[in-house]
């Protein structure tokens, strides 16, 4: 068993390092977070160093990479910056379900202008009253002659207000049993009549990855929209999210590890009783347990991004990945900010905003508790 990395993923690490370190500043990211705002300028820049959509083949734009390159740039960026990182990782959200599933035309006119800067991916699973529980669904899609129409509303929808593209799960076949059965993905552009985006402001972190609800109103789509086959929706989805929570994970990794980078500095420099705290026994012996902790759970993200490349789905180590490392990140952010005292307080030192980017990585793309749910499954089996 081999646990260096290639030399193409060491490469790819340190140019994923050093334009995160020097583009991602306190300042921007400080910025974006008290503005709600998309960093468009820093989103372009990345993508036409081939950051975005690494992981796409290479007729489409990307490198023909998988999994684990991917998460190598997403703990870079989110490493760096916490605000900024986030919405820059997500930005072709969901577009791995046209990758795996949608037909040569779909991929050729989303997935180039995903990894050229140019278009920005959504996927509308969520509604009101469809959270963890994704068989729940109402929206709902009729088929008028050549096309179907779209009623329903979608909730939480990452980058909903600024994608170019909508992955939308959608009810077909309302006489399917089980229900699930009747789901079916379709590709809805934003210039779709019927199509409305409300922002969903005041969130407590990932505040410059714009959240939104998506409302469709008699949205219309051809046939040619359908993503992959009819009713086979439900299933591409959760391949998609076994995909997906690795890159969560790996998010959740990099915003741990940024908040103990910035503590390790502050407890050398902070002096009390006159030393620096760090020479505290108390505080070097919980230095090293989040050390330990984290480098823990980097081998077990990077056990599942490579097992998904080689192996494919595995929902139960994806699911322990993903689970780890949110608590991970909430639990080193949290130790972060009391460790700097009244100073991890306020906004000048991030840590604050470390722990608010933080907390979403242990509720979305499945909660914490889905997580152990799947993780039980896997263990036990069915009863």
């Amino acid at each position: 068993m081999e646990f260096e990395l290639t030399q193409d993923q060491k490469d790819i690490q340190k140019a994923a390092r050093e334009f995160a370190q020097n583009e991602f500043t306190a300042e921007r990211g400080r910025y974006y977070d008290q503005n709600e705002e998309f960093p468009f300028d820093l989103w372009k820049k990345a993508c036409e160093l081939g950051f975005i959509g690494v992981h796409f083949p290479e007729e489409y734009g990307g490198a023909g990479m998988g999994i684990l390159e991917n998460i190598l740039i997403v703990e870079e960026f989110c490493r760096a910056d916490s605000t900024i990182g986030s919405a820059i990782i997500l930005s072709d959200f969901s577009s791995e379900v046209i990758m795996r599933f949608g037909s040569e035309e779909q991929k050729e006119e989303v997935l180039p202008k995903v990894a050229g800067g140019k278009a920005i991916t959504a996927g509308c699973y969520t509604e009101p009253e469809a959270g963890s529980d994704l068989t729940a669904i109402k929206t709902k899609a009729e088929k008028d002659g050549d096309e179907w129409v779209i009623n329903g509303s979608k909730t939480f929808i990452t980058n909903g207000t600024i994608a170019d593209y909508y992955v939308v799960l959608a009810v077909t076949d309302p006489n399917a049993q089980p229900r699930y059965r009747g789901f079916t993905t379709f590709l809805v552009r934003k210039d779709a009549e019927g199509l409305e985006t409300n922002k969903i402001d005041g969130k407590f972190g990932i505040r410059s990855s714009p959240t939104a609800e998506v409302v469709f109103k008699n949205v219309r789509v051809s046939e040619d929209d359908i993503i992959g086959q009819l009713n086979r929706g439900f299933y591409q989805v959760l391949e998609f999210f076994d995909e997906s929570r690795i890159e969560i994970a790996a998010q959740a990794l990099g915003i741990a590890q940024g908040a103990f980078d910035r503590t390790l500095d502050y407890v050398k420099q902070r002096k009390q009783f006159g030393q620096p705290i760090g020479a505290f026994q108390a505080l070097q012996h919980r230095i090293a347990h989040l050390g330990t902790m984290i480098e823990a759970t980097r081998l077990l993200i990077y056990k599942a991004a490579w097992n998904y490349d080689k192996h494919g789905i595995d929902p139960t180590l994806t699911s322990m990945a993903k689970y780890l490392a949110g608590k991970l990140a909430v639990h080193v952010c949290d130790e972060a900010i009391q460790m700097h005292g009244g100073y991890g307080y306020v906004a000048e030192n991030d840590v604050e905003r470390f722990y608010r980017d933080a907390k979403i990585t242990e509720i979305y793309e499945g909660t914490k508790e889905i997580q152990l749910n799947t993780i039980a499954k896997g263990l036990l089996g069915k009863f």
